[in-house]
């Protein structure tokens, strides 16, 4: 009887090391999973690309808008500065329903997108190198509180161009 009374506290404590084990493991691998994927979407570096941008023809080589969006699969970015080297000047605006002000940087959601169309934030852009045509491409410097620079070729379109029409 001896030898089989010893099994059941062998068996026990056994036992209550491997669930103890298994939850330690288990506490582990949440704490990996946290640090990781779970945290804040703010905290990560931003992933941005640049889509459906354009430039409606201005008049005579005046004052032009220019619209796009930085679309963002990664944490939150600011866009604090546009500068191009076909023109002398590229300014960040946001337009209300009675007003238009220049802004100094426009936040760019963790996962989301920023905006820049007909309405709402845009770019104007003076000070043209030379008049721009249909078709033109105007390069963009993108610049980021987060990602640094990005540089972008944005086309020329007719006055009347919306993205997604044919």
């Amino acid at each position: 009887m001896k030898g089989t009374g010893g099994a059941p506290g062998f068996r026990r404590t056994a036992l209550t090391g491997a669930v103890l084990a298994t939850a330690l493991g288990a506490g582990a691998i949440l704490v990996a999973c946290g640090a990781g994927g779970g945290g804040d979407a703010a905290d990560g570096p931003a992933l941005l690309s640049v889509a459906d941008s354009y430039i409606p023809l201005p008049p005579a080589g005046g004052m032009a808008a220019g619209y796009l969006t930085v679309r963002n699969d990664g944490g939150e970015d600011q866009l604090v500065k546009v500068s191009s080297p076909a023109a002398r000047s590229v300014t960040m605006h946001r337009s209300t329903e009675s007003t238009m002000e220049q802004v100094e940087r426009l936040d760019v959601p963790a996962h989301g997108a920023l905006q820049l169309a007909r309405g709402g934030n845009h770019l104007m852009i003076m000070g043209w190198q030379k008049a721009p045509a249909l078709g033109d491409e105007l390069e963009l410097d993108l610049t980021f509180a987060r990602t640094g620079t990005v540089s972008v070729k944005v086309p020329v379109k007719e006055l009347t161009y919306r993205p997604g029409q044919q």
